[in-house]
């Protein structure tokens, strides 16, 4: 399967669309014979023949539609992979887990679009430790507990107060504000890959019980059922109001810390222009 390369499968494709060697060749910019032996060369590789020929037209045999159909998604990864390689200077992707900066994401969407029209900004929800950096799914992450990896940077661009999300008619729920020892003997629902809290917020003699879930969707629908608490930062609130929970500060709990990762080797030229930015939004709020 080594052998299989990337003009073969061009090749296979534009015969099919064009209906013809002839016409395939037309289209491919090279002479109807090479076309015959890059085909040929294919099937041999793969050891099946995959086109029916007459002297009036060229068919996919059953097990060449499958192929031509894998081909097509092949090619189609191919030229998103150049895509992506390409285009690091005009798209900047940014990842995060739960939420992306809280009640400051829609003036940075819009403050960035003014400042800077070449450059596409996507916001990409990738609920892993990284946000979505070690996947390769974005070039910069905003997280909000630090990064043990090495490989990565990071910078704190600001501070946000600790929920506490509990449903509408928790006792509690009549309070502005709650303390952390107000907590103790509740189930206390965390995210252990991405989320801000842990038992270690609290002393270890008055620690809440634990449940873990996976998901900022299923954490909410535990919590609105009245199945347990989540304390979280304020950036929850403001991406995912949801009726049947409540947020309230805890008054007691010390602020999380809201960085902005990068690939320490590969920074995105964008970096700086985005740590400016979003420094300023949580300065001035």
């Amino acid at each position: 399967m080594d052998e299989v390369e990337l003009r073969q499968l061009r090749c296979l494709v534009a015969i099919v669309d064009e209906g013809t060697f002839t016409d395939a060749a037309i289209a491919l910019g090279v002479s109807q014979a090479a076309v015959s032996r890059t085909l040929a060369g294919l099937e041999r590789t793969l050891g099946v023949r995959l086109l029916r020929r007459t002297s009036r037209e060229v068919s996919p045999t059953a097990t060449g539609l499958r192929v031509v159909a894998q081909a097509r998604r092949v090619l189609a990864d191919v030229a998103v992979l150049v895509q992506e390689a390409a285009s690091g200077h005009t798209r900047l992707r940014i990842g995060y887990a739960w939420s992306a900066v809280g009640r400051h994401t829609v003036a940075f969407q819009r403050r960035w679009t003014a400042a800077h029209p070449g450059t596409d900004l996507h916001l990409v929800r990738v609920n892993t430790a990284s946000a979505g950096l070690a996947e390769g799914a974005c070039d910069l992450a905003v997280v909000r507990r630090p990064l043990e990896d090495r490989r990565f940077d990071t910078a704190i661009v600001g501070l946000e107060r600790r929920l506490c999300a509990m449903a509408a008619d928790d006792p509690l729920a009549r309070r502005r504000s709650v303390r952390l020892a107000e907590l103790t003997g509740r189930t206390l629902w965390v995210d252990r890959r991405t989320g801000t809290t842990t038992p270690e917020l609290w002393p270890a003699d008055s620690r809440p019980a634990v449940e873990e879930t996976h998901d900022v969707d299923d954490w909410l629908t535990v919590i609105a059922a009245g199945r347990g608490i989540g304390v979280t930062a304020e950036s929850t609130a403001n991406q995912y109001p949801r009726p049947g929970v409540v947020y309230r500060p805890v008054r007691d709990a010390e602020p999380v810390a809201v960085r902005l990762a990068w690939w320490r080797d590969d920074p995105h030229p964008a970096l700086q222009a985005v740590l400016e930015l979003l420094s300023e939004l949580y300065r001035t709020s």
